[in-house]
């Protein structure tokens, strides 16, 4: 039961994080074109369209650092996996295939923070 309720809170904390990495593009100009994009190859946490650039993003997010950064838990195996999402996903958008990138958005900050800290890491792969 009680692994249920910490899987439950890690799912909450990781939603809000989405959230705040999702404004945080928007007030830099940003649309998201998509979030929790499911393809065969995997989740796509959002999709953001910039000047006709296509940017997926990988959201990490962690209440605090006993665990470490959150970007470290982005393994070279999930990078593999995010290229294979994004080129499914551009498949069948092929407008974009010229102009793309994947990125890594880490959010630190206890659930409902106003101020979390967010460190966005701009062409992970």
């Amino acid at each position: 039961m009680q692994k249920t309720t910490k899987n439950r809170q890690k799912q909450i904390l990781g939603a809000w994080g989405e959230d705040q990495a999702a404004k945080y593009l928007i007030s830099r100009g940003f649309a998201i074109v998509a979030r929790n994009h499911r393809t065969p190859e995997g989740e796509i946490d959002l999709i953001a369209l910039k000047d006709g650039q296509l940017v997926f993003v990988e959201v990490k997010t962690r209440a605090n650092l006993q665990s470490g950064y959150p970007e470290e838990s982005v393994t070279e195996t999930k990078l593999e996996h995010m290229l294979s999402a994004a080129e499914y996903y551009l498949e069948s958008h092929p407008e974009y295939a010229d102009d793309w990138r994947v990125d890594v958005i880490a959010v630190t900050g206890v659930l409902n923070s106003q101020n979390p800290q967010i460190e966005w890491f701009e062409n992970a792969t």
